[in-house]
């Protein structure tokens, strides 16, 4: 799985569009990221932008567009209608896949620290990178806002994590930044079949975390109730980690619940979904669509296709596209507009960066590049991908019989078994391109210059990296098809009988595509000088050879006797 990690810094300056482009530019020019939304206010003068990519990448970014705001905006000057504190005012770290929040708030502290000694720009920690819990809350680290800095500077208790100084020239025009992690936040609007805002708001409150005000008699109109301290006492939403508020839209004429969901985690959007649809039920209301503003993961709408074909007795070993398919129809994403995930999920926008891959080609196409005077792709490619084809046949068979008449009370079992499938087919597709980028790697050591001592000596270390890459990967590529065995022996025993000379066939593809990784590593292994390295990868590939011949003539013996 690819990490990905998405960064949502806040720059006090949104009317000047050549100063914010001069950040964006910075941001962009240090790493590799994408960049996925610009978007100043003119009355905040505040400019939020978002990128993603991997998180050293991110960090990076991150830096440069803090430094390059701390060189453009002088705070002594700023005036807008949103708090602040900083020429960058807050940057939160977001894990997207593949990194957990806990990694974000560790990154968010150095990533503060580096700011603080290497701009001298003093930063907080919030959110989940906070030191103190009270620091948690945004609204503590900003107390005050800029002009109270000069005060709390001076103060222990409210002073800086990292880069407290004297209150000076540089202090007064950078002002200060809080740097933190934080889940996800989904904004989200349930379109609803109604016109009405007061039916819209009083779903929002039975359903969001905060609930809505305990009142005497009328629950409407009745007199609120407060606690000792004069505060209303709050009858809670049945939603944790959600925000919402109803109103009417006059572009589509139509009443809406607006979400913002800050713990996908604990509230994913699929739940979020069904509880709206039941509280506007209860009120005599119905939901009859969902507008995602902004971006989201992929594995919301992944989690949301499982939920929703597992409710349906589905299997959800199927593509993720379809998948996502399935989402968008539950839910009602495309209701009002389209919904083109390669516009709406971080990592798709990301992946359009990419370089054609081998996995990307037809059929045809990948057969005639093959077959061309490249020396890529060669046989570990067509390894990988044999495996591939192996897992993709046994997850076949799954998914049939997941879905056989009379074998209703089995779905959970087969789809279980095709989901592997589907996670081991991916595995196996990312080992088709690498390969051929291992292959590459070698190629690119050749063209290193050879003509100093130095230059041999570091020609040498290079190659020898990329002779053991160029071993370790097929590798791997016999690790991951030796596991399609199992789905495919599973899928002779007890699968849909009509289709067991699928699970054969799958079986026939995952010992091809072990044995021919296994040439792969013998060959690239006597590149090796470290002879005790390469003796170890090879008794490891020789091993698991032996292991998928033995596996293989197990599962041709039950489609034997099936076939009869």
């Amino acid at each position: 799985m690819n990490r990905i990690i998405e960064c949502v810094p806040n720059f006090s300056e949104g009317r000047d569009m050549a100063v914010i482009g001069e950040i964006t530019a910075a941001i962009t020019a240090a790493a590799d990221v994408r960049l996925l939304d610009v978007d100043p206010g003119e009355a905040t003068n505040r400019t939020v932008v978002t990128f993603a990519g991997s998180p050293e990448a991110v960090v990076e970014a991150a830096f440069a567009g803090v430094k390059r705001a701390g060189e453009l905006i002088d705070m002594r000057k700023h005036k807008g209608a949103h708090p602040r504190m900083g020429a960058t005012d807050v940057l939160p770290l977001i894990p997207v896949s593949g990194v957990t929040l806990e990694e974000c708030a560790q990154l968010a502290r150095v990533l503060a620290k580096r700011i603080a000694d290497e701009l001298s720009i003093p930063t907080y920690c919030y959110e989940a990178a906070a030191f103190t819990p009270e620091r948690k809350n945004l609204a503590i680290c900003r107390e005050g806002e800029y002009e109270a800095l000069a005060k709390r500077f001076a103060d222990s208790k409210s002073a800086p994590d990292f880069g407290c100084r004297e209150w000076d020239e540089a202090a007064a025009r950078s002002g200060a930044t809080a740097v933190g992690a934080r889940d996800f936040l989904i904004a989200v609007n349930f379109n609803l079949n109604t016109t009405s805002t007061r039916r819209a708001n009083a779903i929002a409150f039975d359903v969001r975390e905060k609930g809505r005000p305990v009142r005497e008699g009328n629950p409407i109109v009745g007199k609120i109730i407060t606690d000792d301290n004069g505060e209303p006492l709050m009858r809670p939403g049945t939603l944790k980690g959600t925000k919402a508020i109803g109103w009417y839209i006059d572009e589509y004429g139509i009443a809406q619940v607006s979400m913002n969901i800050t713990d996908i985690a604990t509230t994913p959007l699929h739940v979020a979904f069904d509880e709206v649809c039941r509280a506007a039920d209860a009120r005599g209301v119905r939901v009859t669509g969902t507008e995602i503003v902004g971006l989201v993961p992929k594995r919301t709408l992944l989690e949301a296709g499982k939920y929703f074909l597992r409710k349906q007795h589905r299997s959800v070993g199927i593509d993720e596209q379809e998948i996502i398919r399935i989402a968008v129809k539950s839910m009602g994403l495309d209701e009002l507009k389209p919904f083109k995930a390669e516009e709406k999920v971080i990592e798709y926008m990301l992946a359009s960066k990419a370089e054609n891959r081998l996995v990307d080609m037809t059929c045809k196409a990948f057969a005639v590049e093959t077959a061309s005077e490249s020396p890529a792709p060669g046989g570990g490619s067509i390894s990988a991908y044999m495996g591939t084809l192996g897992a993709a046949l046994g997850t076949m068979v799954a998914n049939l019989s997941s879905h056989k008449a009379g074998w209703d009370e089995r779905w959970e079992e087969f789809s279980d078994w095709a989901e592997r499938g589907q996670a081991l087919m991916s595995e196996l597709l990312a080992l088709v391109d690498e390969d051929t980028e291992a292959f590459n790697r070698i190629m690119a050591v050749f063209a290193m210059p050879k003509t100093t001592v130095e230059e041999k000596a570091a020609r040498s270390a290079a190659l020898q990296d990329a002779t053991l890459y160029a071993t370790e990967v097929p590798l791997k590529t016999m690790r991951s098809s030796i596991k399609v065995f199992e789905i495919v022996k599973a899928m002779a025993e007890s699968g849909n009988p009509n289709s067991v000379s699928d699970a054969g066939v799958g079986a026939l593809a995952a010992r091809s595509a072990v044995l021919g990784a296994r040439l792969n590593v013998r060959i690239n292994a006597a590149g090796l000088k470290d002879r005790a390295v390469a003796e170890k990868l090879i008794a490891e590939a020789d091993s698991i050879a032996a292991q998928a011949a033995c596996l293989e003539k197990e599962v041709l013996d039950i489609v034997e006797s099936k076939i009869g």
